[in-house]
C-alpha cells in the first residue's frame, strides 16, 4: 500500500527572546501557523523490518537524516511497548519544496510526518501526547507539527497552547542563502530580555521577531529582501530566517505582488491554516491514497 502524506510549511508569525538559559538554550515566546504548501511524503510500509529512504538529501547521511531518525526512533519505542508489528518497515521518498535553512520547519515538519503516518500505518498505538516527545527528541519545532494545530508556544518552543490567529494570505520568500540557526543564537548582539507577556497582550500588539536585525545585520540577501517587501506589506522574518513573508487578506493581493518580484526572489503565495495538512489528511478530511 503507498501512501501519500503532507509534511507542510509553518511561519512564526512572531518570535521573541525572553532569556538564555544554563543549558545554552533560549527561552521564547512564538505563534506557529501552518501553511497549505509543503513538502509531500511517499510512504509504502513493508515487512523488510527496516528502513529505505528512496530520496537522499545532498551533505546527509542516511542514518541522519530526520526521516530516517524519526522512523527508527518509532520503531524502537514501539518494539520496547510492544506494539511493533514483526518485520515492520518502510520505503520513503520525499518531493521536496521547502528550502533547507529557511525557517519553514522543512526538516522537523517531515519527522513529524514521518512519526504521525507511521504511528497509523503500522498501528503502533501511541497518543498524539506520545507521539510529541518522542519529536521533542528530535527537534525543538518537531512537537507542533506532530500536535497539528496553531500554537502560542513557549520555552524553547516546545510547550505549546492552542490559539485560533487570523488566517491569512503569505507571499513567502526566499533570498537565495541558508542561514545558520547556530550563528543567530550565538550573536552577541542579539536581543535576549524581551519581556515575558501573556498571549493576550502580544496579540493585541504589531507583530515582530527578536531575530530579524542580527539576520539582516548579517546577510545582505535578507536584508534587501524584507526592504523591497515592505514596500506592499506588512513583512518580516520567519524563524531564524532565511525566509521572509509578507501577509496579505487576498489571494490575489499575495499574487500581484509576487508578479512584480525581482528575478532574484524566489517565492510563493500560501495560506495560513491553522489546522495542519497532515492532520486534515489523518482525519479524513483528505483522503489517504
Amino acid at each position: 500500500m503507498i501512501t501519500t502524506w503532507p509534511a507542510p510549511a509553518k511561519l512564526n508569525l512572531f518570535l521573541y527572546i525572553t532569556g538564555r538559559r544554563a543549558d545554552g538554550y533560549h527561552n521564547l515566546q512564538t505563534l506557529f501557523q501552518f501553511l497549505d504548501y509543503g513538502d509531500t511524503l511517499t510512504i509504502t510500509p513493508d515487512n523488510s523490518g527496516d528502513i529505505s529512504l528512496l530520496t537522499p538529501v545532498d551533505g546527509v547521511e542516511h542514518e541522519q537524516n530526520l526521516i530516517v531518525r524519526a522512523a527508527r526512533l518509532l520503531m524502537q519505542q514501539a518494539a520496547t511497548a510492544g506494539t511493533l508489528p514483526a518485520q515492520a518497515g518502510a520505503t520513503i521518498a520525499i518531493d521536496k519544496q521547502l528550502p533547507m535553512g529557511g525557517g519553514l520547519g522543512g526538516g522537523s515538519s517531515n519527522a513529524a510526518t514521518v512519526l504521525v503516518a507511521l504511528n497509523h500505518l503500522w498501528r503502533t498505538g501511541f497518543t498524539p501526547d506520545q507521539l510529541a516527545a518522542m519529536g521533542l527528541r528530535l527537534g525543538a519545532d518537531v512537537p507542533v507539527f506532530v500536535k497539528g494545530h496553531a500554537a502560542f508556544a513557549e520555552g524553547v518552543g516546545e510547550q505549546l497552547h492552542p490559539v485560533e490567529p487570523a488566517e491569512k494570505w503569505y507571499l513567502v520568500a526566499h533570498p537565495g542563502v541558508s542561514v545558520p540557526t547556530p550563528l543567530v543564537f550565538n550573536d552577541p548582539d542579539l536581543p535576549r530580555d524581551t519581556p515575558v507577556r501573556d498571549i493576550s497582550h502580544i496579540m493585541q500588539a504589531p507583530f515582530s521577531n527578536d531575530c530579524e536585525a542580527t539576520v539582516r545585520k548579517r546577510f545582505r540577501e535578507v536584508e534587501q529582501l524584507v526592504s523591497w517587501l515592505l514596500e506592499y506589506a506588512p513583512s518580516r522574518l520567519t524563524g531564524t530566517g532565511a525566509c521572509v513573508f509578507a501577509e496579505f487578506d487576498t489571494e490575489s493581493a499575495a499574487r500581484q505582488v509576487l508578479e512584480l518580484a525581482p528575478k532574484w526572489l524566489r517565492g510563493f503565495v500560501a495560506r495560513g491554516v491553522n489546522v495542519s495538512p497532515l492532520h486534515r489528511r489523518l482525519s479524513g478530511q483528505d483522503a489517504i491514497t
